[in-house]
């Protein structure tokens, strides 16, 4: 009898131990952004935050040379979801997370015809986006519903990257990258991406359909995988970007990744349907 109770008592403290392995290892894929280009691995601590890129050679959005990097495992890049006809006549969010601020969740039911510009007023001047409703018609509809509850307003955009990828990448309440809306959406738009100068994307989290409010804006031709939901397109303020840029970043993830130098503050984001 003695002897069953401490076998039973030596798999319990395994099973403990096993469930605190996966707790760690949860709350460590909360804490680390893996980001890659080309092979080379790059990973962002806390405070720049979950959601990533994984660059060619991605996650939650890097820079080319190993001496860029600090060393450790960038995780795989997300699996695009089975492509879904365009425009979307309906769209699902799904729970998940706390909310950086509280926000319903968007309607499941887009205005798949509608056309959106969306006007991204900061600190530094207005960026003027035209939104890829047609082809990202639930990213579209997720970024509308987000600008509406004043989502965006007043937020830093948390992370510049000028090596490799050129990329500002914002929509984060919290400013250190970890923030979402509380809710994950799948990705659209994948067939095909590409990155040039003047594209609006999602971040994720390295994770299938992991989308929720961070996005980037590419300020440079950039080479990714077409694991990021393009859904919108610059018409103005790419030259504001290029300043941004220019001045640099704190190198807080590594050689040419980090913080901008040069504050960016998201006011407010306005929507027009046009």
């Amino acid at each position: 009898m003695a002897g069953n109770k401490e076998r039973q008592r030596k798999l319990a403290r395994e099973r403990y131990a096993r469930q605190q392995a996966r707790r760690a290892q949860r709350a460590q894929k909360l804490r680390v952004r893996a980001i890659a280009t080309g092979g080379v691995c790059a990973v962002a601590v806390v405070g720049v935050g979950t959601y990533f890129l994984v660059g060619t050679g991605g996650g939650k959005p890097a820079p080319a040379s190993a001496s860029a990097t600090p060393s450790r495992t960038a995780s795989a890049s997300p699996t695009a979801a089975a492509a879904v006809a365009e425009p979307a006549h309906h769209c699902t969010y799904t729970a998940s997370g706390t909310a950086a601020r509280k926000v319903s969740l968007p309607p499941a039911s887009p205005d798949y015809t509608a056309s959106y510009q969306a006007t991204i007023a900061t600190n530094r001047g207005s960026i003027v986006i035209n939104l890829l409703n047609s082809k990202a018609t639930c990213t579209v509809n997720s970024f509308v519903h987000l600008a509406e509850q004043k989502y965006f307003s007043n937020t830093k955009c948390h992370r510049l990257t000028t090596a490799s990828i050129f990329v500002l990448q914002c929509g984060d309440p919290t400013g250190t990258g970890t923030g979402g809306p509380g809710y994950e959406f799948a990705s659209e738009n994948l067939k095909g991406a590409k990155y040039p100068a003047g594209t609006v994307a999602m971040a994720n989290t390295g994770q299938p359909d992991s989308n929720g409010s961070q996005f980037f804006l590419v300020y440079k031709n950039t080479p990714l995988p077409a694991s990021y939901t393009p859904f919108g397109t610059i018409t103005q303020g790419l030259p504001i970007l290029d300043a941004v840029a220019k001045a640099g970043s704190d190198n807080s993830n590594g050689p040419g990744d980090g913080h901008p130098k040069e504050n960016v503050v998201i006011d407010s984001v306005t929507i027009k349907q046009t």
